[in-house]
């Protein structure tokens, strides 16, 4: 069963899928969509979820560091009751504290640019929060 991992930001969703068996997660690619908009990333979702399979999601919850639900965690909860919807998709939502600082030691210690680091950052993101999910099991 392969699984769908998203980093959602105002702006921006991190995509990353996972294989087969559900013991990795690979980074696919970042979303650009309006948050407004709650429908406006749909049809390349369809796409990569049709493309490759997918049978559940794990959505990142930024929580805040005292483990309340902020307003960014709100948005990610709105976002994964849309994909259960629009998908018929069981969604999972994972504690991301810390993913995209994560991602960001990574890509400043293997020396990426800044431009590069921006274009990489989210479906990076995605990806942690994936494994995270996948090591878990």
């Amino acid at each position: 069963m392969k699984i769908i991992g998203l980093d959602v930001g105002s702006k921006t969703i991190g995509v990353a899928v996972s294989d087969a068996l559900g013991w990795t997660a690979q980074g696919l690619t970042t979303i650009h969509w309006n948050e407004e908009t709650i429908t406006s990333a749909d049809q390349e979702l369809k796409q990569i979820i049709e493309e490759h399979e997918i049978e559940k999601a794990v959505v990142g919850l930024p929580k805040n560091m005292n483990g309340t639900i902020g307003e960014r965690g709100e948005a990610s909860m709105r976002f994964a009751a849309h994909l259960e919807t629009a998908f018929h998709l069981p969604t999972i939502l994972w504690d991301e504290r810390l993913t995209t600082m994560a991602a960001e030691r990574v890509l400043l210690e293997a020396d990426v640019s800044r431009k590069k680091r921006k274009k990489v950052i989210d479906k990076m993101a995605a990806m942690m929060i994936l494994q995270g999910y996948l090591d878990q099991k």
